[in-house]
């Protein structure tokens, strides 16, 4: 038996073009597929009155050929249906709002999903040795995403905690998005005090971040505790918008819990595996008892009669 990879014929990619456009979220998208050979790939975007360039010059650089000004949950529903003028895909990818993640949701299984995308969220970890502005500033980083983004921090220290509310209400004041980030942070932003610093991985282990940014010097403990975390960035230099940019890492991760058991996207994800058998005589001889045993175990007398009629030849 071996296994072979190949391209899913056809995929849509989905670019939101509401509140804001994120050109980095289109090559995200397009880019692995591009890798894994998808010979069609569709980008479909919600109407505006007028066209971001960045969105123009994107598309003709990545070579996607079918572009369509269409959004929410209709536009997951022409990529899964097709309409007079857009043929169906296999596989949707790229985040929405509420009423595309409820589409995805309701429409998996007739259209792949790449996955259902929540807020965006972060966990900090750090301590006192560590610098308040910058952890301050890793925090509001998510929080200027949208009013549902969640940013967490973790630190045993409840002084180091304090300098760094202190930090993010002197940072946030110049910020554009300083309403966004006010709200975020009222309603979702939370400090966890911890007695050690250790106890913080059954913390991110059960809530399973979308980014977690370990501050703390001696990280190597630590992460060798951390099952569940979407992107995870290491020292006080490993900034997360980095992630989102030029390291080469995917920043279109799982969400909302989602990463206890899915990962960040890849070429993979574009792509499906095929199972190859080939047996021959001898191979039929030495498999066929076990495989007729375990057919009359589980009542298939055709699967066991498949074997049977071939041993009387």
């Amino acid at each position: 038996m071996k296994s072979v990879w190949k391209p899913i014929d056809s995929v849509g990619l989905y670019v939101p073009g509401g509140k804001a456009f994120y050109p980095s979220s289109l090559i995200m998208n397009a880019v692995p597929a591009i890798i894994a050979g998808v010979k069609r790939i569709v980008c479909i975007t919600p109407p505006t009155k007028s066209i971001n360039p960045y969105f123009i010059k994107l598309i003709k650089e990545l070579g996607i050929k079918e572009t369509y000004f269409i959004g929410g949950a209709q536009a997951i529903s022409a990529l899964t249906f097709g309409t007079q003028t857009i043929k169906p895909v296999n596989k949707i990818f790229g985040p929405g709002n509420a009423y595309v993640a409820e589409a995805k949701k309701q429409l998996y299984g007739k259209v792949g999903i790449d996955l259902l995308a929540g807020p965006s969220e972060i966990i900090v970890v750090a301590e006192n040795k560590n610098n308040p502005d910058w952890v301050a500033s890793d925090l509001i980083a998510q929080a200027e995403h949208d009013e549902n983004a969640q940013s967490i921090l973790i630190t045993d220290d409840k002084n180091f905690a304090t300098k760094v509310l202190n930090s993010i209400k002197k940072i946030k004041k110049d910020l554009p998005k300083k309403k966004i980030i006010e709200k975020s942070l009222r309603n979702n932003g939370i400090i966890a005090l911890v007695d050690n610093i250790e106890f913080a991985a059954e913390i991110i282990n059960f809530i399973a971040p979308e980014h977690l940014h370990i501050h703390i010097f001696n990280y190597k403990k630590l992460l060798s505790k951390i099952n569940n975390a979407g992107g995870i960035f290491l020292g006080e230099y490993s900034v997360e918008a980095f992630g989102d940019y030029n390291v080469g890492t995917n920043h279109v991760l799982p969400t909302s819990g989602a990463a206890k058991f899915s990962s960040g996207l890849g070429v993979l994800d574009f792509m499906k595996r095929n199972s190859i058998v080939e047996i021959n005589e001898k191979s039929f001889t030495n498999l066929s008892d076990d495989t007729q045993k375990m057919s009359g175990l589980e009542g298939l007398d055709g699967h066991k009669l498949s074997v049977k009629i071939r041993q009387k030849k």
